[in-house]
């Protein structure tokens, strides 16, 4: 049975479970169980490879030694087990061994659950992720490898955890344009699932890496934050996945949390990229963390700011950003300011509708910036869809490919851009033009008119789209005024 299949079949016996409910949950329950499997199959590689090794996780907890046997516990003693010595001894793992891989692997549990509430269920798809995942296998590595990534696509019909999810071929490009190379140290302070630090190790191991020691170099050279439990927990498998040994430096916080002035020279990086999360709002108090002109508690706004903090002088990010920064006012010009004036705000990617649904229909935008520099120009481009292709979706999803256009226009920063050349979906605009607009970057494409549809299936889409982004604003609306009046109470 292929592991795509294997995976399928345990969803199926998770559904019978009365204490699993929805995909968030099911792929929670799934992947604290392959971390584990995944885990012992590395240990069993480093066991060959170092007589010397001794695993931080304790006998009992080890898959081999409570999971790997098909006639093993089952049933309320399997159930008891997971939950009265499994999870307690994972979640306290520091007192039995202080090594850093102990540390991962209490981050990894410190807020999972085990949501299944029947013992013969647990123990089926137990025997299912024994017999049918096998990661020492380079051919099954690699196979779960493009499963793993559509599990982390699953999470975007699966309500709020689609959040955590950045489609791969935007990921790649921003990461490609980036750049990053071997001794660079790349963050992203809002990781999710991983996606924008795992494109960043393929980069580097196929442009950069050809020793043993180069390895060593790029596996120190990865950083990343995670504020939520189910995303951290799939960032830390992911970087596993992807030959990261010791994860270490994926840590689960909220970054915002912190003074910005606390963080300091040695923490600064070479590269960020990164789609902080928009459209929600902080909780009071992470505001004061940052200076009085730039306090709002809009997410997305913080991290910008804090992305600029931690970029060193000369260092280089790419951040996904909604239509609504562009055009923002008060708080968000006073950061425009700032990002134009400490940083060179060199490209601007507009991209259309439908990338990011069915999590969401906002329009977003690629900034790409590097810090040391004031903006003296900066560059559009408007990303257009495939010929015959009005809208993404999950069947018709963006490719990678699309971007070529893009990639053959962009030019070196080395040479400042010179090479780029103004088209029908490419311009560029002034520091001083856009300081004179108050810092609204949504500068519409000077090439194009004005352009009416009258296609009725395209007009019906476009309303379909408005509808839902008039619900989603008042769903988040009705969540302000219902914490506001709470607080009044």
């Amino acid at each position: 049975m292929s592991i795509s299949s294997t995976i399928k079949s345990i969803q199926d016996i998770m559904r019978k479970d009365v204490g699993v409910d929805g995909d968030a949950q099911r792929i929670g329950q799934l992947v604290w169980m392959l971390f584990l499997k995944i885990y012992d199959d590395r240990e069993l590689e480093w066991e060959l490879l170092n007589d010397d090794y001794r695993s931080p996780i304790p006998e009992s907890a080890r898959w081999r030694n409570w999971a790997a046997d098909p006639e093993g516990m089952t049933g309320d003693e399997l159930k008891e087990f997971i939950d009265t010595q499994l999870f307690p001894t994972l979640q306290n793992i520091h007192d039995y061994s202080a090594t850093p891989a102990a540390y991962v692997v209490r981050g990894v549990f410190e807020d999972a659950y085990n949501y299944m509430k029947s013992g013969q269920l647990i123990r089926q798809v137990i025997n299912k992720i024994q017999d049918g995942v096998d990661f020492n296998k380079s051919q099954e590595r690699h196979e779960f490898g493009n499963l793993y990534e559509q599990l982390l696509r699953d999470l975007q019909s699966a309500g709020n955890a689609g959040e955590f999810y950045t489609p791969r071929p935007v990921t790649e490009f921003m990461v490609s344009m980036v750049d990053p190379k071997l001794d660079e140290k790349v963050m992203d302070p809002a990781c999710g699932t991983g996606g924008f630090l795992t494109c960043t190790i393929e980069h580097k191991r196929k442009h950069y890496v050809h020793t043993a020691e180069d390895e060593r170099t790029l596996q120190a050279s990865i950083f990343g934050v995670e504020k939520k439990p189910l995303p951290h927990l799939l960032a830390t498998t992911n970087m596993i996945l992807h030959g990261i040994e010791v994860p270490s430096q994926i840590r689960h916080d909220n970054t915002l949390s912190r003074p910005l002035i606390s963080w300091g020279p040695k923490e600064r990086v070479d590269c960020i990229v990164a789609n902080p999360p928009f459209g929600g709002m902080e909780e009071d108090g992470i505001e004061s963390n940052f200076p009085a002109s730039f306090r709002t508690r809009e997410t997305a706004d913080l991290f910008l700011v804090l992305i600029m903090h931690l970029l060193k002088d000369g260092g280089r990010a790419a951040v996904v950003l909604p239509d609504g920064f562009l055009f923002g006012e008060g708080i968000k010009s006073r950061i425009k300011e700032k990002l134009l004036t400490e940083c060179n705000l060199h490209t601007i990617v507009r991209l259309p509708n439908g990338v990011f649904n069915p999590y969401t229909g906002i329009k977003t935008n690629l900034l790409f910036f590097t810090k040391g520099s004031p903006t003296r120009e900066t560059w559009f481009y408007e990303h257009q869809y495939p010929a015959g292709v009005k809208n993404y979706s999950k069947t018709r999803p963006m490719r990678v490919e699309e971007f070529a256009v893009e990639q053959a226009w962009w030019g070196s920063a080395e040479d400042g851009f010179t090479a780029r050349v103004e088209g029908q979906f490419a311009w560029k605009v002034s520091a001083d033009d856009l300081k004179a607009r108050n810092y609204n970057l949504d500068c519409k494409n000077p090439h194009i008119g004005e352009q009416i549809s009258h296609d009725p299936d395209q007009l019906l889409r476009d309303y379909n789209q408005m509808q839902a982004d008039i619900t989603q604003l008042r769903d988040q609306l009705k969540a302000v005024l219902a914490e506001a009046l709470e607080r009044q109470v």
